[in-house]
């Protein structure tokens, strides 16, 4: 185990795969965290590696497969279940966008902790720099918040249980992850 890794952000409980719409929850508790680190970074004006490479490796990792299965497994499957009354096309085409607009975000944030890495500098020495990080945290923090609060219930109300097992499916599949060898 080496210094990173003891400021990674923890994992979600492989056993919530079974039960997707609690991954998600938990993935959004985690995102959360990140935020919240992310912003705490921004301040800083000390140099810590560990901490920005766990920050760096959440970018590339953790948020780029979190937008991947809400794009690609999650967000289907609501659309083809919501029922118009729900009115979930809108909140859906606004996170994709913001999904879009993120890719971008997020690798500007990536290549300024990368900067600091390779620098051995803080993310919050400039003032532009520690405003771009500030803001890609507030941003993702209202996403969540929006994904909390209409998506999840929504998905909660409409998914079927045979939608919740190949979702669960698709979540393990991506991760290498048998189902039944975490206890689902």
């Amino acid at each position: 185990m080496t210094a990173a890794d003891d400021d990674a952000i923890a994992p979600a409980p492989l056993e919530h795969l079974a039960r997707p719409l609690e991954w998600f929850t938990a993935e959004h508790r985690r995102h959360r965290e990140f935020c919240r680190r992310l912003t705490d970074a921004a301040r800083t004006v000390t140099f810590d590696g560990p901490a920005l490479a766990a920050l760096a490796g959440f970018i590339r990792h953790d948020l780029t497969l979190h937008v991947l299965e809400e794009e690609e497994d999650l967000f289907p499957f609501l659309r083809r279940r919501a029922r118009p009354e729900d009115a979930i096309d809108e909140a859906l085409d606004r996170l994709s966008a913001e999904h879009r607009a993120d890719e971008v975000s997020a690798q500007v944030v990536l290549a300024h902790l990368d900067a600091c890495l390779e620098a051995r500098t803080a993310p919050g020495a400039g003032a532009g720099a520690r405003q771009a990080l500030v803001d890609f945290a507030s941003r993702e923090l209202r996403h969540l918040a929006l994904e909390n609060a209409v998506v999840l219930p929504i998905a909660r109300l409409r998914l079927s249980p045979g939608d919740l097992r190949k979702l669960s499916r698709k979540l393990a599949a991506r991760r290498g992850v048998r189902l039944d060898a975490v206890g689902a």
